[in-house]
C-alpha cells in the first residue's frame, strides 16, 4: 500500500476526527494543544522528528480505520524503519500528545460541571446527593431519610501501590497546563489576549516535552506521601466542604447558611502511604512516623490559614453582635495563656470579639504544628469546641449567616480531617505476624524483623497520643486465613508494651483475598469474635467491624467472572452473619484501577451490591493514577464524592435491596453456570504447563520491573515460575500493555456461551445489576484492547496452543457482549465513552508498534548478554505512553 500524500494525509485524519463526534469545544482545545506540540516538535531542534511523527499517526490512523493487513503492515514498517534514537522521540512525542488529550477531556468534563452548576434546576441530577435524598425519603420518609444521611461515610483510602506511570514533574507541569487552558477560554469569553494565553501555553508543552518521561529512580515512600499531599492541597481541603455545602443548599433551599446545616461530614480519608508495608521492605516504623508528620503538617497549615482568612473578615463590631457570656470567658481564657498576641490583637481589633477570638484561635492552631506544648491545642475536640462557642455567640447576637457560612465550612474542615488529615493504616502479610509471634513466645534474641513488627505496633500508639485516637489504629492483616490469624496481632500487641505500661487501640482488620479465603469468610468471622481481646474491642465501639475483600488476588486466582461472583456470594453471606448478630458492618473494598482488579465506575458498583451489604458505609482503595483522575480537579473531585455519596444513601433503599436480592435469586442458576464454565476456562490456560514463563514473554511483564514507579517490588521472587510469585498489579498492567486486557475478561465469553440462552442473558442484563456491571465492565476493557496488535505480542512466546485459547476467548466474549447489551459493536450502547476509546486508538497504536519493536528485538538478545540500555528504554518510553493513552495501568 502506498503512503499518503500530504495532502491525502491531513484529509485522511481530519475525517477521522470529524467522524467521532467530539463536542465542538473539546475538539478546539485538542486541535490547539496538537498545534502547539507540533510547533514544539518542529523547534526542537530534530530535524524532520515532526514529519516523522505525522508519518506514523497518519498511517495507524489509516490502519485503525480501514483494517486492511496491508495498512497495518504499512504501519508496522514505519515504526520499525526509525533509529532507536528516533523511535524513542516518536514515543515521547505520542506521549506527551495523550497527556495533552487527557487534558483536554478533563477540561470539557470540568466546563460541563460548571455549566450544570449554574442551572436552577441543578439539584435534580439523578446521580446526587440531593436527589438521591428525595428518591430515599419517598420510600422510608423524610425523618428516617435523614438519619441515614446524617450517618452516612463514604472513606476512600490512597493506597501508593506502584501503578501512576507519569513523573510527578510531569503531573505538575499537566496541571499548570490546566490553569492556562482555563484563562485561554476566559480570554475568549472576555475578548481578552489570547495569543498571550496561547504563548505561554507553548512554552509550558515546551517545558512538558523536555521534561524526561521516566523517573530515574523508585521513588521512596516519603515520596509517595507527598505526591498524595499535592491531591489534599490543591482540591480535597476545600473540595469536601463544598459538596457538604452543595448538599445543604439542595436540601435546605433559601434557608441554607441562615440556620444550622442538616448535612453532617459524611467523609472519611483514610491512606496506606507510609503504613502499608505487605511486601514493601522500604515501609518501616520511622516512615510511618513521618507520613504521620507530613499529613498532619498539611491539614494544620490548611486550618491555621483558613481561621486566619475568617478571622480577618469577622469585622463585626460588638455594639450590633455582642458577644456571649461563653464566648466572653473563651477570650479571658485565650487572653491568659497569650498575653502578648492577644493585647497585640485587641488592639488591632477593638469591639470586634469574634474577629479577636478567630485570630487567637489561628495562633494556638500555629503552635499545635510547631508543637508548642503550653499554646497548643490538645485534640481536634478542644478546637471544635472553641469553634462552636464562636458560632453560637454569633447565633445569640443574631448573625447566623456569620454563623454558619465559612465558619462552618472551617468546622467542617477539622470534623473530616481533625488534626491527622488521612486516617494512617498499617497492613502487614499473616504470615510475617505467624513467624515473629512464634520466635517471640520461644523467648532468646529478637531478629530485626520481630523488632520491626514491635515497633510499629509502638508507633501507633505513639501516632494516637499525638494526633488524636483517629490518626491510626486500623492494623490490616492480609492473606486472613484463620482466626488465628486476627488473634495473631492482640498476642504481638502484648510484646509491645510502651514505657508507660499501656499498648495502642488496635481494630484489627482481616483481608480476605483469594477465592478460597473469601468462601471461608463467614466461619472465621463468627470464631473471631468470640476471641477476648477482638471481642472486647467489638463491644467498645458499639460492635462495629470492618472486613476488607481482596478484588486483584482473587480475580488472579479464578478469573474475573468466578472473583466477581465470589465476591458477591461473600459479601452477602457476610452482611446476613453481621445482621443477625447485630454487627455494624462496613465492608472495605480493595478495588484497583484497572478493571481487572474491581475497577470501573464505583457508583454503579456501589448499586450492585448485596442487600445490607453497604447500609450507608462505603470504604475502599483508591490507587495510583485513579488518584489524580479522581481527586486532581476540584470541580471532578466534587462531582466524584457527590455520585458515590448518592450512590451509597441509594444502596440501602428498600427498592434497591430487594431488585438486587431478587435478581440474585431469579438467576441464581445462571450464576452457577458462568461460575464454573469461567473457572475451567480460567484454569485451562492459567495452569497450562509453562504459562507463567510463557505470560512473562509475551508481554513486558519483566521490563515493567524496571519502570521506578513505587517503592514496592512488582513480584515476591526473583523470578516468575508461577502465578503465585507475581502480584496483581503487574499482571494487569502487562496484559494492559499487550494491548489484550485479559485480566479483565478471561473467561466471560465461554461463561455467557454455556449458558446459551441469548434472550435470558438479555433479561438477565437488563434485570441484574452485578452482571449488567460485569458486562459493561467487560466492554469497556475489550474496546482497548486491539486483535492484530495482540497477535504481534503472543507470537513472541512460540506457544501457539496458548495463543490461540486467547484468541478465541477474546473473540468469543467480544461477540456475546455484543449480543447481550444489544448493539452492533462494542460499548454501542455507550457512545460518549465509545467516541474517546475510538479517538484514542490509532494513536496508542503507534506507541504499542513501537513497543513491539524494542520488545522483539530484547526478546532476541542471546541469553546471557546484556540487553541493549536504548531498546529498554525505549520499551520503557512505551509503557508508559500506552497507560497515557489508554488511561490504565494496574
Amino acid at each position: 500500500m502506498r503512503e499518503l500524500t500530504h495532502t491525502e494525509a491531513i484529509d485522511l485524519v481530519g475525517r477521522y476526527e470529524a467522524e467521532q463526534a467530539i463536542p465542538e469545544q473539546m475538539r478546539g482545545d485538542v486541535r490547539m494543544l496538537g498545534t502547539l506540540l507540533g510547533q514544539v516538535l518542529r523547534e526542537s531542534g530534530s530535524a524532520g522528528l515532526y514529519e516523522d511523527v505525522e508519518r506514523l499517526r497518519t498511517a495507524t490512523i489509516q490502519a485503525y480505520t480501514d483494517e486492511t493487513p496491508e495498512a497495518f503492515a504499512r504501519a508496522a514498517a514505519i515504526a520499525e524503519s526509525f533509529t532507536v534514537a528516533r523511535a524513542d522521540e516518536v514515543a515521547r512525542a505520542f506521549t506527551a500528545y495523550f497527556h495533552l488529550v487527557n487534558l483536554a477531556e478533563e477540561h470539557q468534563r470540568v466546563r460541563i460541571l460548571r455549566e450544570r452548576d449554574g442551572r436552577p434546576d441543578r439539584e435534580e441530577a439523578t446521580d446526587s446527593v440531593a436527589a438521591a435524598f428525595v428518591r430515599l425519603a419517598a420510600e422510608v420518609g423524610d425523618d428516617t431519610a435523614l438519619q441515614r444521611l446524617q450517618a452516612m461515610r463514604f472513606h476512600p483510602v490512597f493506597t501508593a501501590h506502584p501503578t501512576e506511570a507519569r513523573r510527578r514533574a510531569v503531573s505538575s507541569s499537566i496541571r499548570r497546563l490546566a490553569a492556562l487552558l482555563e484563562e485561554h477560554d476566559q480570554s475568549l469569553r472576555n475578548g481578552a489576549d489570547q495569543r498571550r494565553a496561547e504563548r505561554r501555553m507553548l512554552e509550558e508543552i515546551d517545558t512538558l516535552w523536555r521534561t524526561a518521561p521516566l523517573r530515574p529512580e523508585k521513588p521512596s515512600p516519603t515520596d509517595e506521601v507527598r505526591a498524595v499531599m499535592a491531591v489534599f492541597d490543591e482540591t480535597l481541603y476545600t473540595a469536601v466542604p463544598h459538596v457538604y455545602r452543595r448538599v445543604d443548599d439542595a436540601l435546605q433551599g433559601p434557608a441554607a447558611g441562615g440556620r444550622a446545616p442538616v448535612v453532617r461530614p459524611f467523609v472519611r480519608v483514610g491512606s496506606w502511604v507510609g503504613g502499608d508495608r505487605d511486601g514493601n521492605p522500604f515501609v518501616t516504623a520511622s516512615v510511618t512516623r513521618k507520613a504521620s508528620a507530613i499529613a498532619s503538617e498539611h491539614v494544620l497549615l490548611g486550618l491555621e490559614r483558613t481561621a486566619n482568612r475568617i478571622g480577618r473578615t469577622l469585622t463585626l463590631d460588638a455594639a450590633t453582635t455582642p458577644p456571649s457570656d461563653a464566648l466572653v470567658a473563651l477570650w479571658q481564657r485565650l487572653r491568659a495563656a497569650d498575653e502578648d498576641a492577644a493585647k497585640e490583637i485587641a488592639k488591632r481589633s477593638p469591639d470586634e470579639p469574634h474577629r479577636r477570638i478567630l485570630l487567637l484561635i489561628a495562633r494556638k492552631i500555629e503552635a499545635t504544628r510547631l508543637r508548642d506544648a503550653d499554646l497548643a491545642y490538645r485534640d481536634p475536640e478542644q478546637l471544635l469546641a472553641d469553634l462552636r462557642v464562636v458560632q453560637d455567640s454569633l447565633v445569640q447576637a443574631g448573625a447566623p449567616r456569620q454563623a454558619y457560612g465559612h465558619l462552618q465550612q472551617l468546622l467542617w474542615q477539622v470534623e473530616t480531617y481533625g488534626f491527622h488529615l488521612t486516617e494512617l493504616e498499617v497492613r502487614q502479610h499473616s504470615a510475617v505476624h505467624a513467624k515473629v509471634l512464634a520466635e517471640l513466645e520461644a523467648g532468646g534474641p529478637r531478629s530485626e524483623l520481630a523488632e520491626e513488627v514491635l515497633d510499629v505496633i509502638r508507633t501507633v500508639g505513639f501516632l494516637q497520643e499525638r494526633y488524636g485516637p483517629r490518626a491510626a489504629g486500623r492494623y490490616i492483616v492480609s492473606f486472613t486465613r484463620s482466626a488465628d490469624d486476627l488473634a495473631a496481632v492482640h498476642r504481638l500487641a502484648r510484646f509491645a508494651v510502651g514505657p508507660d505500661g499501656t499498648t495502642p487501640v488496635l481494630d484489627v482488620i482481616p483481608l480476605f483475598e483469594t477465592f478460597a479465603d473469601l468462601q471461608a469468610a463467614p466461619a472465621i468471622l463468627a470464631e473471631i469474635v468470640q476471641h477476648p481481646e477482638f471481642a472486647a474491642r467489638l463491644e467498645a465501639t458499639g460492635r462495629r467491624l470492618e472486613v476488607m475483600l481482596g478484588y486483584s488476588d482473587s480475580s488472579k486466582d479464578v478469573g474475573p467472572v468466578a472473583a466477581n461472583l465470589a465476591l458477591y456470594e461473600a459479601q452477602a453471606k457476610i452482611a446476613a452473619w453481621a445482621d443477625e448478630n447485630g454487627i455494624e458492618l462496613t465492608l472495605f473494598h480493595g478495588r484497583g484501577g484497572a478493571l481487572g482488579r474491581g475497577g470501573g465506575p464505583a457508583n454503579s458498583a456501589i448499586l450492585a451490591q448485596p442487600p445490607h451489604s453497604v447500609d450507608g458505609r462505603f470504604k475502599l482503595t483508591e490507587q495510583g493514577e485513579v488518584i489524580f483522575a479522581r481527586y486532581g480537579d476540584p470541580a471532578i473531585a466534587m462531582r466524584h464524592v457527590d455520585q458515590v455519596a448518592a450512590a451509597i444513601l441509594l444502596a440501602s433503599a428498600p427498592s434497591n435491596e430487594e431488585r438486587n436480592r431478587a435478581a440474585a435469586d431469579r438467576f441464581a442458576s445462571v450464576a452457577a453456570t458462568m461460575d464454573a464454565a469461567s473457572r475451567e476456562r480460567f484454569f485451562s490456560l492459567v495452569k497450562a504447563p509453562g504459562f507463567a514463563p510463557w505470560f512473562a514473554r509475551v508481554t513486558p511483564m519483566e521490563e515493567i520491573g524496571h519502570l521506578a514507579l513505587g517503592s514496592r517490588p512488582a513480584r515476591r521472587g526473583l523470578s516468575v515460575e508461577s502465578l503465585e510469585d507475581l502480584r496483581a498489579i503487574p499482571w494487569v498492567f502487562a496484559w494492559t500493555q499487550a494491548r489484550i486486557n485479559l485480566a479483565g475478561w478471561f473467561g466471560l465469553g465461554t461463561a455467557l456461551d454455556r449458558v446459551g440462552d441469548e434472550e435470558l442473558l438479555q433479561r438477565a442484563y437488563r434485570e441484574w445489576p452485578l452482571l449488567r456491571t460485569l458486562i459493561d465492565n467487560v466492554a469497556m476493557s475489550l474496546a482497548k484492547t486491539d486483535d492484530r496488535i495482540a497477535r504481534h505480542y503472543l507470537e513472541l512466546g512460540d506457544r501457539e496452543d496458548l495463543a490461540a485459547l486467547v484468541r478465541d476467548e477474546m473473540q468469543l466474549t467480544r461477540d456475546w457482549v455484543i449480543r447481550v447489551t444489544g448493539g452492533t459493536e462494542l460499548l454501542g450502547n455507550k457512545p460518549v465513552l465509545q467516541r474517546a476509546v475510538k479517538m484514542r486508538s490509532p494513536y496508542v497504536d503507534a506507541l504499542s508498534l513501537l513497543q513491539l519493536r524494542a520488545l522483539r528485538a530484547l526478546r532476541a538478545t542471546p541469553e546471557g548478554a546484556p540487553a541493549d540500555p536504548e531498546l529498554q528504554r525505549l520499551l520503557l518510553l512505551s509503557v508508559s505512553g500506552v497507560a497515557a493513552g489508554l488511561q490504565n495501568t494496574g
